[in-house]
């Protein structure tokens, strides 16, 4: 690899292996998110699972039908910000009972603003293979303080998810995002939504704080797609030196770096 696409490797791995969203949401509410964590109601688990699921199937199918594929341009990162920074004030006024609806539209736009990263890589966005790395995003992202790293690293995530993403992209090839979601895309959808839920609980557990509110949940939301920004331009560096080298130079060169 050449010495800039090892600097960029080396960058895209400090944004995939370091997520901040953890701690940057702890500094803007002025406590540990576990205390924050204590404020939510004893339902917010089972409200926060399924609204993560609903959240990723309605954005999958919404998000890239309002992007095009062209020439390379720079991802709008700062519309993204603005736009959620509204859908947030929604969460931090209403609290957990605004998630169910206020949870999809977040995450359709961040999934627009993830493939709009992508196709600043390159990436052929409205392939069922850009589209589901896209959705993959959101597996990468999630992570709690206490996660070992060698468990739950970059690598391991995907491949982890590796086979479920290979089915889903088979089915997408042959029946495009249909109005019925097939399983190997609920299959997938599922084992993101159990990641992506981890974060979103951060989120949710910081609204719930009093002094958050309306003004507080929107900047929260700015921190939200901010994270999952970051993530996706790791993400899509990656991917795009593993087609102009290789999956194993990439990912050799990452593990020694």
């Amino acid at each position: 690899m050449s010495p800039a696409d090892i600097t960029e490797l080396k960058h895209a791995k400090s944004l995939l292996e370091h997520p901040n969203f953890f701690a940057k949401v702890a500094g803007f509410i002025g406590a540990p998110v576990e205390k924050a964590l204590q404020l939510l109601p004893g339902k917010w688990s089972s409200v926060v699972n399924t609204a993560t699921s609903k959240a990723l199937e309605v954005a999958l199918r919404g998000a890239i039908a309002t992007l095009k594929d062209g020439k390379i341009r720079s991802s709008s990162n700062a519309l993204h910000k603005i736009m959620l920074s509204v859908t947030g004030g929604a969460g931090g006024a209403f609290g957990l009972a605004a998630l169910p609806v206020e949870l999809p539209i977040s995450t359709t736009i961040m999934l627009r603003s993830i493939a709009d990263v992508a196709r600043s890589n390159g990436e052929i966005i409205k392939s069922p293979e850009a589209m589901l790395a896209c959705l993959e995003v959101f597996a990468l992202g999630g992570r709690s303080a206490d996660d070992d790293a060698s468990e739950v690293g970059y690598l391991a995530v995907r491949a982890a998810l590796a086979r479920s993403v290979s089915d889903a992209a088979q089915y997408l090839a042959t029946k495009g995002i249909a109005k019925e979601t097939g399983p190997a895309v609920l299959r997938l959808v599922g084992q993101i939504a159990s990641r992506f839920g981890i974060t979103v609980s951060q989120k949710v557990a910081a609204q719930a704080v009093p002094i958050v509110g309306a003004v507080g949940g929107g900047l929260i939301n700015v921190l939200f797609v901010d994270h999952y920004q970051d993530i996706a331009r790791g993400h899509f560096t990656v991917r795009r030196l593993e087609r102009k080298y290789s999956e194993q130079i990439v990912h050799d060169m990452y593990a020694t770096l």
